[in-house]
């Protein structure tokens, strides 16, 4: 092991150093948000953005003002999904977000560059500043609630997000492939090092159901969303369908008409309050 230089932003150790340091960025000073909630997993493909979205969608129906902030600035996907086209804008008060139809705020780099489609190559260190500049130079308003779409893995922006933002909760999201219980638990560790709440998991991709006999399929092989809420004590738990469904409307911007099967829409309202 190294030995420390007293620098902790890019240092995930939990050592006295860090409890004394203070890393918070201040919020846009126009703007005013209650909650915040980090969507996370261990590694990329599991559907992370897509329950971010229906995070926020879930708010947006239950009445409540609610944003996402794109923090996969490599990969960035959520205006897609909401059908947001085009850049944003500068005024006295910050970058203004873009609006879904139903109302849900968006920041995404995608709305800040000329051309979406080409790579972003960019260090770590700039991707991570980009990020806290979406919370502090964006004019966000006022959100009841603000959700974080967190790029896979636990590098330089999951640290960025969790010492330099006022997360309340992260949502762990996972499939059901054999090294799920290695991946869930690096994030979940990584939350408990951070002192962040894990809210509940998501296990995405887990089931498919048959159109014509209604037959569940578990085609990834057999859920362990049960058995790893249980290992990792968490709250509670969802299983998302493999549903083309979801794809073709998140495809056409129109993430907001996805509905859910019933137990999974429960679990996300209890977990958006």
């Amino acid at each position: 092991m190294s030995e420390c230089t007293h620098d902790c932003s890019n240092c995930s150790s939990a050592c006295a150093s860090r409890a004394q340091a203070d890393f918070a960025a201040p919020l846009n000073v126009d703007s005013k948000i209650k909650r915040v909630i980090a969507v996370a997993s261990g590694k990329g493909g599991v559907g992370k953005s897509f329950v971010s979205v229906m995070l926020a969608v879930t708010a947006m129906r239950k009445g409540l003002k609610v944003g996402i902030l794109d923090a996969d600035i490599t990969g960035p996907s959520i205006p897609k999904a909401f059908g947001i086209t085009g850049g944003t804008f500068q005024t006295e008060v910050g970058i203004e977000p873009a609006s879904s139809t139903g109302g849900v705020k968006v920041m995404s780099l995608n709305m800040l560059v000329e051309k979406p489609d080409e790579p972003v190559v960019w260090r770590g260190s700039l991707i991570a500043g980009c990020v806290k500049q979406f919370w502090t130079d964006v004019h966000w308003g006022e959100l009841d609630l603000l959700v974080i779409d967190m790029p896979p893995g636990t590098g330089d922006v999951p640290l960025t997000v969790f010492q330099s933002l006022p997360v309340d909760g992260v949502v762990v999201v996972s499939s059901p492939q054999e090294l799920v219980e290695m991946i869930v638990g690096k994030s979940v560790r990584m939350c408990e090092m951070m002192e962040k709440p894990v809210l509940g998991l998501v296990e995405n991709m887990s089931y498919f159901v048959c159109p014509k006999c209604q037959e569940r399929h578990e085609i990834f092989g057999e859920s362990k969303a049960l058995a790893l809420a249980g290992h990792f004590k968490l709250p509670r738990f969802a299983r998302l369908p493999i549903d083309p469904k979801f794809a073709q409307l998140v495809d056409a911007g129109a993430a907001e008409h996805v509905e859910l099967p019933e137990d999974a829409a429960k679990c996300l309202e209890e977990i958006v309050g």
